[in-house]
């Protein structure tokens, strides 16, 4: 039908393929020009004022009568402006841009030639100097230097260690790391994500450690995104992980340079945001999430104690309420005899079920834990202890609950404070409700219901290809040297092979028992 449709049609009218290339070849020369920077100053500043819809800060400098200065004024730091570059560019006559890049005594200056670049580079802080009579500019970069000054991290804080943390500007993250590594294998790459926001991400690994199919891998990633806007890197995460509808963290938020250059030592890869205090890494397994950077600066007995407690807190946190729940409602032989009396006496006045009863005290507890994290700091403080004694204090005296359902509301929730990961510590407070439902409904029998499931999905998920239950499934008990229990050093010579490092020793192990001279 086709064949016969072409040759019914006229060949005069129809265009053959060497007009249709040469049409193409037109509008892409035409697109190209219109990206270009107009010869003259009077048709440049035109073309910079259409391009970024001349704003209010958009600052226009006529140095000469053939160099003009364009930049946005909130973006620069104006004293360098006013003493280094205005100086430089009225020191003499330029006759090409090549001749004003190398007079210029700024450490970043580089020449363009597309007006959209060089636009989008203005608004990272890049002033553009344009000569009359030529098609390039030169764009020095003054970027202003305010931020937030270095502080403590607040939601990782730790007694023995460093005690500074990220802040919202990419530049200083990335020094502090530097001060941290000072190794020219430390990768740095640059990507720009956000059609609106135009964020830029740091990529950063070891060259030699890392897995290069991860790097690779990660790339793809973030180079496929087609995002209109990216603001934080938690909202990058959630776009990049391996499973975005698990609520399970597969990539770790700190805000710590100590963490994050100990995982980039440990092969793993680091990503930073621009405008974020939160740091990436990845891969990283459920067991690491638990872990803390100071269980590496104490003793191995007692860091080994911190981390067994830890575990022994999520334990809690995640099941003792629906244990309490599937006893008092299906199972009270499990109940010793000496509890039951204080039991009964405590739920005689309480009109609920168990299962009503836990999730009316659990929401309580939320609802105290959200408050005081959103009202200011020295008001939210006083509100959860004072708001917590008086509510527990009014539900026991008003019946709606009883004494020894608050003890256990109270120790789970204190015990879901001891995740280090503030993300994972969220998941923990929440796979609770399921649970306690569960117990509720089928007792002892939907608790190993909910925990099959929970750990069948754990199984199954993975963090940038890495499986998310190592070193305990698939089984690698060279891992298990630095899992739930901290080892000496001199035994934790070797990288977790989770991150699949190319060089998998951190150092040559020592004797135990060195003999001293």
């Amino acid at each position: 039908m086709f064949k016969k449709k072409s040759r019914q049609s006229s060949s005069k009218n129809k265009p053959t393929v060497e007009d249709g290339e040469n049409h193409k070849d037109e509008k892409a020369s035409k697109v190209h020009n219109e990206s270009l920077f107009p010869i003259s100053s009077k048709d440049y500043l035109e073309a910079i004022k259409k391009a970024t819809n001349n704003p209010t800060d958009l600052v226009v400098k006529t140095i000469s009568p053939n160099l003009t200065l364009t930049y946005i004024d909130s973006l620069v730091d104006g004293q360098t402006i006013r003493d280094q570059l205005i100086p430089d560019l009225l020191r003499k006559e330029y006759e090409s841009p090549e001749s004003l890049k190398s007079a210029l005594s700024l450490p970043e200056v580089d020449l363009d030639e597309q007006l959209d670049h060089s636009v989008l580079s203005m608004y990272n802080g890049t002033a553009l100097i344009h000569i009359n009579g030529f098609s390039q500019v030169v764009m020095a970069k003054i970027t202003t230097k305010e931020s937030r000054s270095l502080t403590a991290p607040e939601n990782e804080s730790q007694v023995i260690g460093a005690q500074v943390g990220f802040n919202e500007s990419l530049s200083t993250n990335e020094s502090l790391i530097r001060r941290y590594i000072k190794n020219p294998e430390l990768c740095n790459e640059k990507f720009v994500v956000g059609k609106q926001t135009n964020t830029t991400i740091a990529l950063l690994y070891i060259k030699g450690i890392a897995s290069e199919d991860m790097v690779n891998t990660l790339k793809d990633r973030i180079t496929s995104l087609k995002l209109d806007a990216l603001l934080d890197s938690s909202a990058l995460a959630e776009m990049i992980d391996d499973n975005s509808l698990s609520p399970f963290p597969q990539m770790l938020l700190t805000e710590r340079p100590d963490r994050f250059c100990e995982g980039l030592l440990n092969g793993k890869l680091g990503i930073l945001v621009d405008g974020s205090s939160m740091a990436l890494l990845c891969p990283y397994a459920f067991i690491e999430f638990f872990q803390s950077r100071e269980d590496q600066n104490l003793r191995w007995p007692i860091a080994s104690f911190f981390r067994l407690l830890r575990f022994g807190a999520i334990f809690l946190s995640t099941y003792l309420t629906p244990i309490y729940v599937a006893a008092l409602t299906f199972h009270y032989e499990v109940i010793p005899q000496s509890l039951l009396v204080p039991l009964s006496e405590s739920r005689a006045l309480v009109p609920f079920p168990p299962i009503i009863e836990a999730l009316l005290l659990e929401l309580i507890i939320e609802l105290l834990r959200e408050a005081g994290a959103r009202l200011p700091t020295k008001v939210g403080q006083t509100i959860g202890i004072v708001g917590g004694i008086v509510i527990g204090t009014a539900a026991v005296q008003a019946g709606i609950t009883s004494n020894i359902l608050i003890i256990i509301v109270a120790l789970s929730a204190l015990a879901s404070f001891t995740t280090p990961s503030f993300m994972m510590g969220n998941v923990i407070r929440v796979i609770r409700f399921p649970l306690i439902l569960l117990a509720g409904f089928w007792g002892f029998y939907g608790i190993m219901l909910g925990f099959c499931f929970i750990l069948i999905h754990l199984i199954r998920q993975s963090s940038l290809g890495a499986p998310y239950t190592a070193p305990f499934y698939p089984p690698r008990f060279k891992d298990w040297r630095d899992s739930i229990i901290r080892l000496p050093l001199p035994f934790a010579y070797k990288r977790h092979s989770n991150a699949r490092p190319q060089d998998a020793d951190k150092y040559q192990p020592e004797p135990i028992n060195p003999e001293k001279s």
